[in-house]
């Protein structure tokens, strides 16, 4: 495409439409596919763009000469290019009709075909399912919505459902949703995405289908709602995942919140599960996943722990059962090592934020050294704006924090193991004791000087081996 402005499209464009007039210029059919065509509709800019072909595999192998075979039984295969210092993988995937998904997510046979039409059928939501020459568009970016409109393919009126703001499954729901399971959940973060409402038949299709969503790999879930949480629209998701029936195959633990009450003096907004909501709905679009999961999950040891007591209703010890809890989450969606920790930080450490003035200088210095620990404040910040809506605790950690130099709360410290073996100590049990004992009058400002902490811990043997025992006559 030669621009006649100075405000060219992506590289993702311009790789795929190289991609297109290449195919072309050789005497095959090539198209935009999929989400790349709905989001230059809707104004918005795709991330990547796919391309559909005619062409064979073999066809596309040869044609460029930076390709992977990802996928080449499939049509698929991965065109490398680099645009303005930047590389590029496009999709390119040859028309194809797909055999019975035995698996439930891939056919059990592929053949290529001919026409762009029986490429389109075989995919999941009229929206997704328009295909763009990019031929037809003019030489200026970015295009005007007649022009756009004038190089699209539409075999299955994805501009209708755009304009109405549906998703609604290509063809028959029940067999989409059978090919790929996954796509029950594509639909419900699609519809939250974009704020559109699932088409009747489609939604009948999901709940129908809902319990067949095990058969899905857990990565796949774990991915598909981690997006959820992430696009800005987790409450919208969650509100849909819960009508279409798929909140207790996927998170049955989250569907255990509906109607645990809580204390209205503290939760005026009512049970456990409005309250996570109130939650998801103030979380940004791009916002950590772990932050977004710690969100969801803060309070999952609730239920378990509901008691209606004389005064008021506790949940006593809800931090440590929801760290159990949440555990299991994260081992079942098979999040990393380095997520699952910090997913569990959250949770275990989200109501520590109550006692912050109260705490001890090195109490308080520790807390504010816990990894990302602006995921904490902003999940405290949350919390309460989704309950009480007061932000005194927040307003002070956060003041503190600012005026507390970094060197202050992580020093460099005066006391070591090194410094107590060659002050004659043994190592052994005792000494991570010793070391944190001489860390808080540091963090205190008690002690300055490797004498001071040396001279502390000196004392504070001295007083152990003093203390009565219970064989000491003085315990008596």
């Amino acid at each position: 495409m030669t621009l006649s402005n100075a405000n060219p499209p992506s590289p993702a464009f311009q790789a795929a439409d190289h991609i297109v007039r290449t195919l072309r210029d050789h005497g095959y059919q090539a198209y935009f596919a999929g989400g790349c065509v709905r989001d230059l509709l809707l104004n918005l800019t795709p991330k990547d763009y796919d391309v559909t072909t005619n062409a064979r595999p073999a066809v596309v192998l040869d044609l460029f000469p930076q390709t992977f075979a990802v996928g080449a039984h499939f049509g698929v295969v991965l065109v490398r290019q680099t645009i303005d210092g930047e590389p590029i993988l496009t999709e390119v995937a040859t028309f194809r009709r797909d055999g019975a998904y035995l698996d439930g997510r891939h056919p059990s046979t592929v053949t290529f075909a001919d026409h762009p039409e029986e490429d389109v059928l075989r995919r999941d939501f009229n929206i997704n399912g328009m295909l763009l020459n990019p031929l037809k568009l003019p030489a200026t970016w970015p295009p005007p919505p007649e022009a756009l409109n004038a190089a699209v393919l539409d075999y299955v009126q994805g501009r209708q459902d755009l304009q109405a703001g549906i998703i609604r499954a290509i063809g028959d729901p029940i067999l989409r949703f059978t090919e790929d399971k996954l796509r029950m959940l594509r639909a419900v973060r699609f519809a939250a995405r974009f704020g559109y409402t699932l088409h009747p038949e489609t939604a009948a299709a999901i709940r129908r289908l809902a319990p067949q969503i095990t058969q899905v790999s857990r990565e796949r879930v774990r991915d598909e709602l981690t997006r959820m949480l992430t696009e800005g629209h987790a409450r919208c998701a969650f509100e849909l995942l819960d009508q279409t029936l798929l909140l207790p195959e996927v998170l049955p633990e989250i569907d255990r919140l509906h109607g645990v009450e809580q204390p209205p003096q503290y939760h005026p907004e009512g049970d456990v599960w409005i309250h996570t909501l109130l939650l998801l709905e103030k979380l940004p679009a791009n916002c950590s996943p772990m932050l977004a999961w710690g969100a969801l999950l803060h309070d999952v040891g609730k239920p378990a722990t509901f008691q209606r007591a004389p005064d008021r209703i506790r949940f006593n010890g809800h931090v440590e059962v929801g760290v159990k809890i949440a555990a299991e989450i994260c081992r079942r969606l098979r999040f990393s090592n380095d997520e699952t920790d910090q997913i569990l930080a959250l949770v275990d450490n989200h109501m520590r934020f109550a006692a912050v003035k109260e705490m001890r200088e090195s109490t308080l210095k520790r807390f504010f050294r816990l990894p990302h620990f602006d995921e904490h404040l902003a999940l405290h910040r949350l919390d309460c704006l989704s309950s009480h809506g007061d932000l005194s605790l927040y307003d002070f950690a956060r003041q503190r924090l600012a005026e507390l130099p970094p060197d202050s709360v992580r020093p460099k410290l005066i006391l070591t193991g090194r410094d107590l073996i060659a002050a004659g100590c043994q190592p052994g049990p005792r000494f991570k004791k010793l070391l944190a004992l001489a860390e808080d009058a540091q963090l205190e400002g008690r002690i300055h000087t490797l004498q001071e902490a040396l001279d502390l811990v000196r004392s504070a043997e001295s007083s152990d081996k003093n203390r009565p025992t219970p064989d000491h006559p003085g315990t008596r």
